[in-house]
């Protein structure tokens, strides 16, 4: 029998197919904790083990297997539209990037610490209609590519922010654990936090918080991530943009100001015309009546 010479011939490297199948479920996610100087390990706990070198065929990317690396530059996943720095999975023949949270999100997650009430399906696109883009429940930050969304109501979330827990243990950060604070103290429309983020030293109303349970520190669920998606280790700050909404009306307020000033200028010099005019014209007066 003659042999076929049509095979492809196999690589060395471990490469696998990642595709969507509802088989694959993520149990309880369990407190996370950080060593300092490394990362959090940045996986779910039914994807398959990887080192450094694998490669993966993504359903995202099919056209080109995807490395996984681990570099310091900062980079924006193609799949949630976020930043991030160091592991990633990367293509080697474009500039196609994705978190490893990402690249290894199972298609749904059930009994999350953040939302065990209901079941959350993985979504590649996010939801379409309105001006206003759809926010995450947790980090209140846009979500404008990969989420998990909740079928029975409007929760959903970063495949970033699903990698946090209610508890977290950040020890290059905060030698205590930190415990989340329930949506309804932090998440209250027009409320003003009395408390200070101890990372990026700030009051921010919207997102979820973190609090101590020894001592009274806090730190934003916005900047718990940072030290998921790599930004933190590799040094990488300061790199949210001033809102469109709040620059409009800084622009705003300041034409104001401007045409007020303008028109109270404008007022003064009549007023002081018309007060020069009524001293010439007595002058004349007084000038005759001599």
């Amino acid at each position: 029998m003659m042999s076929n010479n049509n095979n492809p011939t196999l690589r060395k490297t471990r490469t696998f197919l990642l595709k969507k199948s509802d088989s694959m479920q993520l149990p309880t996610v369990q407190p996370m904790e950080v060593v300092p100087k490394r990362s959090a390990s940045l996986r779910f706990p039914t994807s398959p083990q990887l080192v450094l070198g694998e490669e993966m065929l993504h359903f995202s990317h099919p056209q080109h297997p995807l490395s996984h690396v681990n570099l310091p530059d900062l980079f924006t996943c193609a799949g949630c539209k976020e930043d991030g720095a160091g592991k990633r999975f990367t293509c080697q023949q474009c500039d196609y990037q994705l978190h490893d949270f990402c690249a290894l999100a199972p298609p749904a997650l059930k009994s999350h610490p953040f939302h065990c009430q209901h079941q959350l399906i993985f979504y590649s696109k996010p939801v379409k209609g309105g001006i206003a883009q759809s926010k995450c429940d947790v980090c209140n930050k846009p979500i404008k590519g990969y989420a998990f969304r909740c079928g029975a109501c409007s929760f959903q979330m970063h495949p970033c922010c699903a990698m946090l827990s209610s508890e977290i243990s950040l020890l290059y950060v905060h030698p205590h654990t930190l415990r989340l604070l329930p949506a309804s103290t932090t998440l209250s429309s027009g409320s003003d936090p009395s408390f200070v983020c101890g990372e990026c030293r700030r009051k921010r109303s919207g997102t979820r918080v973190y609090h101590c349970t020894v001592c009274d520190y806090h730190l934003h669920a916005v900047c718990a991530k940072n030290m998921i998606n790599g930004l933190h280790e590799n040094g990488i700050k300061n790199l949210e943009k001033p809102s469109m909404l709040g620059t409009a009306a800084r622009l705003a307020s300041q034409v104001v100001i401007e045409f007020i000033g303008g028109l109270m200028e404008g007022l003064g010099e009549g007023v002081a015309e018309v007060f020069v005019q009524n001293v010439t014209r007595s002058g004349r007066g007084n000038g005759r009546g001599r």
